[in-house]
């Protein structure tokens, strides 16, 4: 198992399969001061330059083969926060094989951005590094967590804000990287840089296409309920869907120079948007599994500021008990938020959320 010794140009060296045969041309490496240099002669003017080791809270040395952009990407996919969004809920808790997870919405967003980034010169790792960190701060359940935890914090509880400040804090992540994840939502002030503008289109996008897309398999709604406007402009089908809004928005961003899509194109990505509210997220069954779990994460809230023994020592936060409560939940997963809401409170697993096609127990 250590490889294959091969002969080349004199040099012995190890590759992975007995019979390998590819080569590319020996060449000097392409390190980060080439990449750098190939970023300043081709991205459009406005895009964001990598330069050095970033703009960071805490100095650090360059990286001799990465951007400081790439840096930051590689340092969210290895994150705790980023891995856990596997079991965080997107629309629905315990989703099944083909359902979207947060792990998987943040994985699509990205795709959405980079197409954009590429088509309009923008720098297309930063994008990549936004979308991929974007959702970090969501809590167990989805939205249904900042409505949740507001209570408890002076300043309430948005996952935008809170993934870029607290649950990413320790990666260091450059100052860009961090303002496109804390203002990702429409609600939040604009991004500083193109690339976080870009995300926020993209994430409306993705979790607009993906979500119905979602419902329809799930039996949630039927494709011909989708409202004709839609259907004229978008398509049903996910690649029509994503096709005409990414490219609304390429073709309007090269043309006008803003991060933009044009007007009708938008109106039926509204209408999508209010139509996948009216039947997917506010229907009865998803507004009955907010309501749970909002009691159940607050419970859990409570239970640990008062039993501080029970959280993991690095989250006892002697100055702010609350705050490290508060990141402690926060961070949970879906199913261990209900498996400790089971084992501290006495909840009965028939009493919490089930997910699509998932009965009691």
């Amino acid at each position: 198992m250590a490889g294959h010794e091969h002969e080349l140009g004199g040099d012995e060296v190890v590759r992975p399969h007995r019979d390998s045969h590819a080569s590319i041309r020996p060449g000097e490496v392409i390190d980060r001061i080439t990449r750098e240099q190939r970023e300043a002669a081709t991205l459009r003017q406005g895009a964001t330059l990598a330069h050095g080791a970033g703009n960071r809270d805490r100095t650090e040395a360059p990286d001799a083969l990465r951007t400081c952009f790439e840096r930051d990407k590689d340092r969210i996919i290895h994150a705790t926060a980023f891995r856990r969004l596997a079991g965080k809920t997107q629309v629905v808790v315990y989703p099944t094989d083909h359902q979207r997870t947060r792990l998987t919405h943040a994985i699509e967003v990205a795709q959405v951005a980079t197409s954009i980034a590429r088509g309009v010169g923008a720098n297309v790792t930063l994008a990549e590094a936004i979308a991929l960190g974007h959702d970090c701060g969501h809590g167990p359940g989805g939205h249904a967590s900042e409505e949740a935890f507001d209570v408890f914090l002076p300043e309430g509880f948005d996952h935008g804000p809170w993934g870029a400040h607290v649950a990413l804090a320790d990666l260091n992540l450059c100052h860009e990287t961090l303002d496109g994840i804390a203002n990702h939502s429409w609600s939040r002030p604009a991004p500083a840089t193109i690339e976080g503008e870009i995300v926020s289109w993209a994430d409306r996008i993705a979790y607009c296409a993906h979500d119905l897309e979602d419902a329809i398999h799930a039996g949630i709604i039927r494709a011909d309920q989708v409202p004709g406007t839609v259907h004229e402009a978008l398509g049903v089908r996910l690649s029509q869907q994503l096709d005409a809004l990414i490219g609304a928005v390429v073709t309007t961003s090269c043309r006008t120079g803003a991060i933009g899509m044009d007007t009708s194109t938008a109106d039926a990505l509204a209408a999508l948007r209010r139509f996948n509210y009216e039947h997917i997220y506010t229907r009865p069954e998803s507004l009955a599994q907010s309501h749970t779990m909002i009691r159940v994460l607050q419970e859990l809230v409570s239970f640990y500021f008062s039993h501080q023994d029970r959280l993991p020592p690095d989250h006892r936060d002697p100055d702010d008990p609350m705050l490290g409560v508060v990141t402690y939940v926060a961070g949970m997963t879906d199913r261990f938020a209900f498996d400790q809401a089971e084992q501290l409170l006495g909840w009965q697993r028939g009493r919490l959320p089930q997910g699509v096609g998932h009965g009691a127990d």
